[in-house]
């Protein structure tokens, strides 16, 4: 699983213009979904998403996670995070995973966020065609690849 974590002032997700969800401070997450992955990437990333200390505390140190913070989770499933381009100019997806297989694990990884953050997660819808805004916070943008655990 790769995740781009974005700390947002706000972002929301609409989906032939009207508005399917919103959240104000907190994390925009974009995640992709590969064939090789399974419960333990779930599990790993939820654990480390809710706790990832990246919001800053009184001395303006980032060292608050997202859960200490308050803040909420906007979760977006991003099938392109997986794409190739070593070869050519066109990207390819053949290590993505199948709808099938990704809702699924999408799915889980809502389930553990919202164990883990103790509140509603929100969302996109998977395979839509959606539009997303934010004010990016920061800007902090992060990248992680559950593969990697870097």
């Amino acid at each position: 699983m790769r995740v781009v974590i974005q700390r947002v002032l706000r972002a929301m997700v609409t989906i032939d213009g009207e508005l399917k969800s919103s959240v104000e401070k907190g994390l925009l997450v974009f995640v992709g979904i590969e064939e090789a992955d399974d419960v333990n990437d779930v599990e790993w990333l939820g654990n480390k998403i809710i706790n990832l200390r990246i919001f800053d505390d009184e001395n303006k140190v980032p060292n608050i996670s997202v859960k200490d913070s308050d803040g909420d989770i906007l979760l977006v499933s991003q099938f392109t995070l997986h794409a190739l381009t070593k070869k050519g100019n066109r990207p390819s997806y053949i290590k993505a995973a199948g709808p099938d297989m990704a809702i699924a694990l999408y799915d889980s990884l809502i389930v553990e966020l919202q164990k883990n953050l103790g509140k509603k997660i929100y969302t996109g819808v998977f395979g839509a065609d959606m539009k997303i805004e934010l004010v990016n916070d920061g800007p902090v943008t992060i990248f992680i690849d559950s593969k990697n655990k870097e």
